[in-house]
């Protein structure tokens, strides 16, 4: 029998009023208390720990009171019932039965003074709580309580000691629920703002981190030492370009160009005659002289020869009267010995490359004894005595000899010829052969295959199509070898170039044409070289020894000009197409140490590509070994302003290279080894101005490379330096720059063989054959003899 409402059993006390639950007669447990509570119809134990933050909000059922006569039930919020239900639903219902009624008993401490704690406990009936709306009693036995984290479903079972004998499906048996999901399910569109917010904070954590491992990695990465210049040359203007040639720096100014000392970078002569500025200068090493080509800003490109500290003025090779008429000179070149010069010419919407011969040994007589130009009113100008060069413009010189024009190849269309006969007919020898002009494809074929090609990719063709570019060119002088055809007629002195190789834009064919011929010759290619693909890129060896060409497929060739043998063919990384070649001087690593040969040695080249994702590397080739290709540089991923943007040679080190980054940063590396030797940087607050394309120079001949440092607060007419760096005044680098080249005996005897001549191993090739066969002769003999003296001794043995 349940006791009246108030009364209280023997031995316990009423609960104080202040620890009454919230209105509605549930009382509230505090932090840190004790709980429990029995029923008639089954006793249940509810405890409350610290554990969870639950037991803070819980409220336990306890009876309503009773309302008064004619009061009317007020209805709770919605909010407030809508928690009253979860909470009563999830946490307070009975495990017994959820109908049956009786004294419910619960006791709670009551903390007290200091060491003198009282208990307090109360009994009265829980109530069952209301059952829903259209369900009879049999359905609330029927209705099971939310399982506790991680409770298996069915009967459990104790698993063997062997992980294997495990049953799989027992992961399935495990139900996870999350007792707080009722109290942290929100409402839209609050739930989707708790998403994003979520989002938002995650990401934002991840870039904390992300910087936070960058700067540890930064503060735990080993900086190369930084070496400043030795000089500095101040100019009023920022220059476009440098060149250096043997001793001499040539500046590009506002209306001319300046000559600088490359040891002591002190200015010798100042040539400002032009309209416009200098946007591009070459120089090429002719013994001891000088030939200088600067490109102004209008395109016109004017020849000067620089002998004997005079300064030579020899002819404008694109100026023209009307200026309508104006072409721009886009690219140039000199062969290395300095007897040839090309310049591709851009006018009046075609292109066209124009080849001269340079009279270089009449220069040299023409100096010696100079002749004035007829004109009686100018007086010859002294040479000054306060500088180094002067200029003298008015010793006539003889001009270069135009020798060749060639045009880009016509595009291949249909041909009127019906049979090979006929295509052969009409090519003289095989020159020519395989430029792709000469075929038997009609003009409806190449229509039909243009449809075709429309109809399958017109959603690709679709929209407006940008105005094609003018066609460009990238030649080379080539030296005689068995690879490049030459007519029988033609000869050429031992180390004069003989052979031109035009390479164009978009074009499989690497064309060669032949130096020995006259303007009024018909301009036919000698030879032709097709690839599988256009070729992107090609470059010649200093030396002329070694081509590589490079197509848009990411495979790379390389030729041996000197041998007439192919080092072979290699792939760079998929997704990598070539930028830059840049070919090294042959070194090896003797002793650990990178050191250049003595002499010439068996044919080997290694080049670094410089491919479009900002990757470096190393390709090797060696005779018929066939190329090897390493990383030096990977593409940073993470770091994208270290992306490399140009890479140098330096002559004066053997095995290694200036790369150009993003950042401004300037380094040496070592490709024997890869790895940063050193790095290099203007004086504060200089630096460079565009890192993507930086203003440099190497020197050939000296351990010397000048950089230009722009201010940062400038632009192009704001005053700017030209630092010079000195190799040798590296700490680092002061033995490797003054190392001796290893004699011969030294390589040999590290397994290194010296490269002999073509005559010279076809000499040694018959005389070892020759030797092996006077050993045969001498074997043959010897057998002869023991089989005459094995005859005689069965002789002796027949008789006995």
């Amino acid at each position: 029998m349940a006791p009246a409402a108030g009364h209280t059993e023997p031995g316990r006390a009423a609960s104080p009023r202040g620890a009454a639950g919230p209105p509605g007669g549930r009382p509230r447990t505090p932090e840190g208390q004790s709980l429990s509570a029995s029923g008639a119809g089954g006793r249940r134990q509810v405890r409350l720990s610290r554990t969870s933050g639950l037991d803070r909000k819980l409220w336990l059922p306890r009876r309503r009171p009773s309302r008064r006569p004619g009061e009317r039930k007020r209805p709770l919020p919605l909010c407030q019932a809508s928690a009253s239900h979860a909470l009563w639903g999830s946490v307070h219902t009975p495990i017994a039965s959820r109908g049956s009624e009786g004294p419910v008993s619960w006791s709670r401490a009551i903390p007290g003074p200091p060491g003198t704690p009282v208990s307090t406990s109360v009994s009265e009936p829980l109530p069952a709580p209301p059952p829903p709306a259209m369900s009879s009693p049999e359905g609330s036995r029927a209705q099971k309580m939310k399982l506790p984290l991680f409770t298996q479903k069915g009967q459990q079972e104790v698993p063997t000691p062997s992980e294997k004998d495990w049953s799989k499906d027992d992961q399935e048996g495990y139900v996870f629920r999350d007792p707080l999901q009722a109290l942290a399910a929100l409402p839209q569109p609050y739930r989707m703002i708790n998403k994003l917010v979520n989002l938002l904070f995650d990401r934002a954590w991840e870039i904390i981190e992300e910087r936070d491992l960058r700067r540890e990695m930064e503060h735990s990465r080993i900086r190369p030492t930084v070496y400043p210049p030795v000089s500095e040359s101040k100019l009023s203007k920022r220059p476009r370009c440098l060149a250096v040639s043997q001793d001499y720096v040539f500046v590009a100014a506002a209306k001319g160009f300046s000559i600088y000392n490359l040891l002591d970078a002190r200015q010798i002569y100042v040539y400002e005659k032009f309209k416009v500025e200098v946007m591009s200068i070459w120089a090429t090493d002719l013994g001891n002289e000088t030939l200088m080509a600067p490109v102004d800003e209008t395109g016109v490109v004017r020849l000067f020869y620089l002998c004997k500290e005079g300064l030579f003025f020899i002819k404008t090779i694109n100026e023209v009267d009307d200026t309508s008429k104006q072409t721009i000179c886009a690219k140039m070149n000199i062969s290395s010995g300095g007897d040839f010069a090309a310049f591709l010419l851009q006018g009046a919407g075609d292109t066209w490359l124009d080849v001269y011969k340079l009279p270089k040994e009449a220069w040299l007589k023409e100096v010696e004894h100079p002749q004035l130009a007829t004109n009686p009113k100018k007086k010859p100008k002294q040479p000054q005595t306060d500088v180094s060069v002067c200029y003298l413009g008015d010793i006539k010189l003889s001009l270069p000899v135009h020798i060749m024009k060639i045009k880009p190849p016509k595009p291949i269309t249909g041909s009127l010829v019906k049979s090979p006969l006929e295509v052969f007919a009409k090519l003289e020898g095989c020159y020519g052969l395989g430029s792709g002009q000469n075929h038997i494809i009609k003009d409806s074929q190449w229509e039909q295959q243009t449809a075709i090609f429309n109809d399958t990719y017109r959603k690709y063709l679709d929209g407006e199509w940008e105005e094609e570019p003018l066609s460009m060119a990238t030649f080379h002088f080539l030296l005689p070898s068995c690879l490049t055809v030459m007519p029988t007629e033609a000869k050429s002195p031992p180390g004069l170039a003989s052979v031109l190789g035009v390479q164009w834009t978009g074009r499989h064919n690497f064309f060669l044409y032949s130096l020995n011929r006259t303007l009024k010759d018909k301009v036919d290619p000698e030879g032709v070289w097709p690839c599988a693909a256009p070729i992107v890129v090609s470059q010649l060896t200093d030396c002329g020894g070694y081509l590589a060409l490079a197509c848009e497929d990411g495979v790379l060739t390389l030729w041996d000009l000197a041998e007439g043998l192919s080092l072979g063919v290699i792939a760079l990384p998929e997704g990598c197409s070539c930028q830059s070649i840049q070919f090294l001087k042959d070194f090896r690593v003797h002793k650990g140490r990178n050191v250049y040969p003595e002499g010439a040695l068996r044919s080997r080249t290694s080049c670094v590509v410089l491919c479009s994702d900002t990757s470096l590397h190393l390709v090797t080739a060696s005779g018929t070994c066939g190329p090897t290709l390493s990383t030096l540089v990977e593409r940073p991923a993470k770091h994208p302003e270290e992306a490399l943007c140009a890479v140098a040679p330096v002559p004066a080190l053997p095995g290694m290279v200036l790369t150009f980054s993003k950042n401004s940063s300037v380094q040496l590396l070592d490709v024997a080894r890869p790895h940063v030797v050193c790095a290099f940087a203007p004086p504060e607050p200089y630096h460079l101005a565009a890192p993507w394309k930086p203003v440099f120079a190497v020197s050939l001949h000296h351990p010397f490379f000048l950089l230009r440092g722009d201010h940062p607060d400038g632009d192009s007419d704001t005053p700017s330096s030209v630092f010079y760096f000195n190799f040798d005044s590296c700490s680092l680098l002061e033995n490797v720059s003054k190392r001796c080249p290893v004699p011969q005996a030294a390589l040999n005897a590290a397994g290194f063989r010296q490269a002999l001549p073509l005559e010279r191993r076809c000499e040694s090739l018959l005389q070892r054959r020759f030797q092996k066969l006077e050993n045969k002769v001498k074997e043959q003999e010897h057998w002869a003899r023991l089989r005459r003296y094995s005859i005689l001794l069965q002789r002796e043995n027949v008789r006995k």
